[in-house]
């Protein structure tokens, strides 16, 4: 879906919405935007614009769908080319869940799972230059000036593949996040959503959704690849660093 397709298809979208607008059920974000669009209603081109509504729905889409589809795919890759690991998750699932619904608050009981989950987000790297900002101000970092308005891309994978916080940093190892004990611990190095004011909005919303996502797929499934071919941990370029086309085989448990 090309950028026109999709704005049309939001316009489209929050068009509908506005004609079924209740100010006392609002039930998406759209509706909130709507509603503080009617308040705005004196002033209409101060924010709430629907220019703002298309661009502000165009940018959660883009970012939360591709992103976190995105690393669910290295994640699917990676239980099948690692079964053993798989497997280790799955056990942990059937131990704090059986066969019930997973849900958020199962995640504190399940270290190994989390261990893989941000194992997953390092490894995949999937934005390794971040977001470009620029500079507010003038400053100095170390020695180094940097005047106002310089453009700053940093380099998230080099703090994602320090092999000073990371003992196989080349490698996809769960057991970067877990102590001698098996407990989950996070790295200070861990920062595939950036840092600082402009990280990821949407870093909580991502850490949710990629647990449910993925425990609920190994719950269900057993991943591996098909007969005879050999998976590829390459990642493709792109603004996101996605896997390359692959096929695996998904075999339901029951």
């Amino acid at each position: 879906m090309n950028v026109d397709e999709l704005q049309a298809f939001i316009r489209k979208t929050f068009t509908h919405q506005k004609n079924e607008l209740d100010v006392n059920d609002q039930r998406s974000l759209i509706d909130v935007f709507l509603v503080k669009q009617k308040e705005e209603k004196p002033n209409p081109k101060l924010f709430f614009t629907d220019v703002n509504l298309v661009l502000l729905v165009s940018d959660i889409f883009a970012a939360g769908m591709e992103s976190s589809a995105t690393v669910l795919r290295w994640g699917l890759l990676l239980m099948a080319k690692y079964p053993e690991i798989q497997k280790k998750v799955q056990n942990e699932i059937e131990k704090v869940v059986g066969s019930g619904e997973l849900c958020l608050m199962h995640k504190k009981q399940m270290p190994y799972t989390d261990a893989v989950i941000h194992e997953i987000l390092r490894f995949g790297n999937i934005a390794p230059t971040g977001v470009p900002h620029s500079t507010a101000q003038d400053v100095t970092i170390k020695e180094f000036f940097i005047p106002k308005g310089t453009y700053i891309i940093t380099l998230l994978y080099s703090v994602l593949k320090d092999k000073d916080y990371f003992e196989k940093p080349e490698e996809f190892y769960p057991e970067h996040f877990l102590d001698s004990d098996g407990n989950f611990v996070t790295r200070e190095a861990f920062m595939p959503f950036s840092a600082g004011k402009r990280s990821c909005v949407g870093e909580n919303l991502a850490k949710m959704e990629l647990f449910l996502f993925f425990t609920t797929l190994l719950q269900n499934f057993t991943f591996r690849a098909p007969p005879g071919v050999k998976l590829d941990l390459t990642g493709d370029s792109g603004f996101t660093t996605a896997p390359l086309q692959h096929e695996i085989c998904a075999i339901p448990r029951n």
